[in-house]
């Protein structure tokens, strides 16, 4: 069956690792450990997906821009002390393999750091599916569409003929600012009511519904 597109990003967190809580846990305590108030869970998910910079800006508002290195210092010490207690969310292997195996071209686009997204690549596995990768601290942070946009450049396809996959309206924002399509999680960072503005092509509550609609409109 003729592929519908030519390529296949995948945010990282929150739609292939099930990371959301650790992730925010991090982002609590390191505001704790610097004299902030911890923001609420709802919060601290919400910047899941963006560069650091642009995370702690919206975790932290309060904070001078001259402490924000103190600040991401706290959370990536809390961060890679915990990180190999993450697991990819159920079927994620089987999805990203059986994409592959019928030549599909696959990519990341991810809010994390290079060396965060290089460790979660080597401790799970996974780099050898993936044809290209972009992080927060390479390009431009999400939204933006310059992520996007190299590696559509990088692996030749058209807008036309990419689909983003992400579990917050970042990654929604991204896709619409790169003229691409979309597809939501709703297992992720964001609520699923916040994707209806976004007017994603399907909003898939389980690996199982995203491996499925993949099969036939990927």
């Amino acid at each position: 069956m003729p592929l519908n597109y030519d390529l296949i990003v995948f945010d990282w967190d929150g739609t292939l690792f099930d990371s959301t809580a650790l992730i925010t846990r991090c982002i609590q305590q390191a505001c704790l450990d610097i004299g902030l108030p911890a923001p609420s869970d709802a919060d601290a998910a919400f910047v899941i997906g963006l560069g650091l910079e642009d995370a702690l800006r919206h975790a932290a508002p309060a904070l001078p821009r001259e402490r924000y290195p103190e600040l991401g210092r706290r959370y990536r010490h809390h961060y890679f002390a915990r990180q190999h207690e993450l697991i990819l969310f159920a079927g994620t292997l089987e999805m990203l393999q059986a994409l592959k195996s019928r030549e599909q071209r696959l990519a990341v686009a991810t809010g994390k750091s290079r060396r965060g997204l290089d460790d979660a690549l080597s401790q799970s596995a996974l780099g050898a599916l993936f044809d290209a990768t972009r992080t927060a601290d390479q390009t431009r942070s999400k939204p933006h569409p310059q992520m996007l946009q190299e590696l559509m450049d990088e692996l030749g396809a058209a807008p036309a003929r990419t689909l983003m996959v992400g579990d917050t309206t970042h990654d929604l924002q991204l896709a619409a600012n790169a003229g691409t399509d979309a597809v939501a999680v709703a297992y992720g960072a964001h609520d699923p009511e916040s994707f209806s503005a976004h007017a994603p092509l399907f909003v898939a509550h389980s690996t199982r519904q995203l491996h499925d609609w993949l099969r036939v409109h990927g």
